[in-house]
C-alpha cells in the first residue's frame, strides 16, 4: 500500500514538473489540430505554419499568458492521470503476472502493455473534465481564433458555464476518445520504458541512475507520440466542439480523414513530440528519483 501511494505521489509530483516547462507546446499543438478543422486544404487558412511560428505567434500578440493558457488545469489533470498511471502500473502488473505465473518478477509484454493501457484509463477518465477545461482555454485567442472559441474566465468558471448548460454529461463530454488515447499512450510508456531500461543495462551495461533513466525515457517519448497521436487529434476536436457537430469519435475521425486528408490525424504532431518528449522525460526520470528518495525516508523511518 506504501509502495503504491509513493508511486502516485512520485507520479503526480513529476508530472506537474514536467508539464510546467513544456505547456507551452501543448497549446501550440492544440492550435494547430483545430486549424483548418473539416476544411480542404486548398480553403483552409494557415494561421500557425508550425511549432516555433506558433509559438511567436502566441508570444508576439497574447504575451506568456496566451502559452500558459489551463497551466491549473493542466496541474490537476497531470496530478490525476499520470498519479493513477504511475501508481497503479506495477501492482497491477504484479497481481496478473503472479495469477497467471505463479511469480511477480515475470516480465510480459501483453500484461505489460495491458496494465499500462489499463491504468492510463483510469486517470483519464478520472481527469477528463479538467483536460476538457484546459482545451477550451488553450483554444482560445482573442487575435488568431481557430476552432470553436469558448469565453472562459478562468478554469472555474468554465466548470460553472458548462456544469449550468449541459449538466455533468457536458464535463465528460470526450471522455470516450480521452480513454482511448491515454490507453494507446499509456499502453506504452511504461512497457517501453522498462523494456528499453533492460536493453540498455543488458547490452550497454549502464548501472542504475541519472543517464540510464534519461535514455529510456527518450525512447519511451518518442514511441508514446507515434501511438498516440492520431486520437489525440480526435480528443482535442472533440473537447472542443459545441453541440453536436461530431455525433461519435468515430463521426470525427471519419469527417476529418474524408475533408482534410489522412495526415490531418497527424496535424501538430511536431509540437505534440516538442511536448510529449521532455514531458515523458521529465516525468519518468523526476518519478524515478523521487520513488527513490521516498524509500530512502521509508526505510529511516522504519529502522
Amino acid at each position: 500500500m506504501a509502495t503504491t501511494l509513493g508511486s502516485f505521489i512520485a507520479g503526480g509530483i513529476a508530472a506537474c514538473g514536467a508539464v510546467t516547462v513544456t505547456h507551452g507546446f501543448e497549446t501550440v499543438k492544440i492550435r494547430l489540430q483545430l486549424q483548418g478543422e473539416l476544411q480542404s486544404k486548398k480553403n483552409a487558412v494557415r494561421l500557425y505554419r508550425g511549432v516555433f511560428h506558433g509559438v511567436g505567434v502566441i508570444l508576439k500578440n497574447e504575451g506568456p499568458k496566451g502559452l500558459l493558457r489551463g497551466l491549473s488545469c493542466a496541474y490537476i489533470y497531470q496530478m490525476t492521470l499520470n498519479g493513477c498511471r504511475l501508481g497503479f502500473y506495477e501492482p497491477l502488473r504484479k497481481t496478473l503476472t503472479t495469477a497467471i505465473y505463479n511469480d511477480g518478477a515475470v516480465q510480459s509484454f501483453g500484461i505489460n502493455l495491458f496494465s499500462g493501457a489499463a491504468s492510463g484509463i483510469l486517470g483519464a477518465a478520472a481527469g477528463s473534465p479538467f483536460f476538457l477545461i484546459k482545451t477550451r482555454l488553450q483554444s482560445f485567442s482573442p487575435f488568431l481564433p481557430v476552432g470553436t472559441q469558448h469565453h472562459y474566465k478562468n478554469a472555474l468558471d468554465g466548470m460553472r458555464q458548462i456544469y449550468r448548460s449541459e449538466g455533468v454529461k457536458g464535463l465528460y463530454r470526450g471522455v470516450g476518445p480521452a480513454m482511448v488515447r491515454t490507453g494507446f499512450g499509456s499502453s506504452v510508456q511504461l512497457p517501453t520504458y522498462f523494456f528499453a531500461k533492460r536493453r540498455l543495462v543488458k547490452h550497454f551495461g549502464m548501472e542504475e541512475g541519472m543517464p540510464l533513466h534519461l535514455l529510456s525515457s527518450t525512447a519511451s517519448g518518442f514511441v508514446v507520440c507515434c501511438v498516440m497521436h492520431p486520437p489525440d487529434t480526435v480528443m482535442s476536436r472533440m473537447y472542443n466542439q459545441t453541440g453536436n457537430l461530431y455525433s461519435s469519435a468515430f463521426d470525427c475521425l471519419y469527417r476529418t480523414v474524408k475533408t482534410e486528408g489522412i495526415l490531418a490525424v497527424y496535424k501538430g504532431y511536431f509540437a505534440h513530440l516538442a511536448r510529449i518528449l521532455p514531458h515523458t522525460i521529465l516525468t519518468l526520470t523526476l518519478a524515478e528519483q523521487t520513488i527513490r528518495l521516498m524509500r530512502k525516508v521509508e526505510d529511516r523511518l522504519l529502522s
